[in-house]
């Protein structure tokens, strides 16, 4: 589990509740059923008008994918890298064919074997972006629901606002229902922002935020993969994928390859 994100939605839905009671509220004057449904359950039907039925209801893997923790061990992919060119510079290219069985990235994989096959490095290439291109407009079009989500839930929550107030202005004859039916047609707002900016807003940033990181080591494969086909020099490999790591984890990793 990623612990950041956990901590980040329990703290946030803490923190709210934490405000209620030392305003001297209490949490059930805050829930409301017809608020519910207009806002949180409203807002998620309308995903199906924009997306489509398998979208809509994949949503929630989406999230749960969020909810975890992901490494693309981007040390552990130079390393194979760099072991793969070693061995190609040593005894060519079709000793890497041996290693491909065990290998489990499959994005890797693929991109070796077509230079184990002999094919030309602009096909190479052409055929590996396409592929990371395609992987680019998947995680996007989860990620578009999700803020598409963020978006709709406040349009509802003022729309169920609007209702309520309709309805609490053709009774103005009961004066003490004001005030409570006030509060119940501002549930519905509070129930769109918290969707929003507790939820929908944070999750689709954190898987923009791993969608970038894996087009990263993606990226720096299709180099590494380019790189063993032209026979270049492994240290000038080395230096390349390197170019690709944060200051401190480079240092690190340079210091690693020394030894």
């Amino acid at each position: 589990m990623n612990i950041a994100t956990i901590l980040g939605l329990v703290g946030c839905f803490s923190m709210t509740v934490m405000a209620i009671y030392t305003s001297g509220g209490t949490i059930g004057t805050y829930m409301d059923l017809p608020s519910f449904f207009m806002t949180v359950v409203g807002s998620y039907l309308a995903l199906f008008t924009f997306s489509s039925i398998p979208g809509a209801l994949g949503m929630w893997r989406t999230f749960g994918y969020a909810m975890k923790m992901h490494d693309n061990n981007q040390k552990g992919v130079i390393q194979k890298l760099l072991t793969f060119s070693d061995k190609a510079r040593r005894e060519g290219l079709l000793a890497l064919e041996e290693e491909l069985e065990d290998l489990d990235d499959e994005f890797m994989k693929k991109g070796l074997r077509l230079v184990v096959d002999g094919n030309d490095a602009e096909m190479i290439r052409g055929l590996l972006e396409t592929e990371l291109n395609q992987m680019q407009e998947r995680h996007g079009a989860k990620i578009k629901l999700v803020t598409m989500w963020g978006t709709l839930a406040p349009g509802l929550g003022m729309l169920g606002t609007v209702v309520g107030l309709i309805a609490m202005l053709k009774n103005l004859e009961d004066k003490s229902a004001l005030g409570p039916n006030m509060a119940v047609a501002l549930i519905t707002t509070l129930y769109g922002a918290m969707i929003a900016n507790l939820i929908c807003i944070p999750v689709a940033a954190k898987l923009s935020g791993y969608d970038s990181d894996e087009c990263k080591v993606r990226e720096m494969e299709i180099e590494g993969i380019l790189s063993i086909q032209a026979g270049e020099n492994t240290r000038i490999l080395a230096q390349k994928l390197l170019s690709y790591l944060d200051p401190v984890t480079r240092q690190q990793m340079e210091k690693d390859l020394d030894k």
